[in-house]
């Protein structure tokens, strides 16, 4: 399983610098490559969304079945250190689900406006010549 979740940190990791890349001022020479490879990877990066929603059933089935330690008395100390580590990872996961779907969001907004400014700035560029 461990797999899974460094694909999914990887695509929320390119999914940042992308982000970053598109939004940072004074790229405007390679802006155009920017926006054209971003266009084309953002179909590709759509499956993160149901990857995700498969990863957060993962980590609710994983939650259903643990076992059950409300306080240090009901389980040995290593079964309840276990469970510990177990809560702790599922946090862990959902946070980074959380973030992959939210830079997910954020890169196809930051390209549309992008893509946006661009044709405008050209419409601009056209009525001035």
């Amino acid at each position: 399983m461990a797999l899974e979740w460094v694909v999914l940190g990887y695509a929320a990791g390119a999914e940042a610098v992308m982000v970053l890349l598109l939004t940072l001022p004074g790229l405007e020479g390679i802006r155009k490559g920017l926006i054209a490879v971003t266009r084309n990877l953002l179909k590709p990066f759509l499956s993160v969304v149901p990857f995700c929603l498969f990863l957060l059933m993962d980590i609710y089935w994983k939650y259903e079945t643990r076992p059950q330690c409300e306080s240090p008395d009901s389980c040995s100390p290593s079964e309840y250190l276990r469970h510990q580590k177990s809560i702790i990872k599922s946090q862990r996961n959902a946070l980074l689900i959380a973030a992959a779907l939210v830079f997910y969001w954020i890169l196809y907004s930051v390209t549309g406006l992008v893509v946006r400014i661009e044709q405008l700035n050209q419409r601009l560029k056209a009525r001035r010549d």
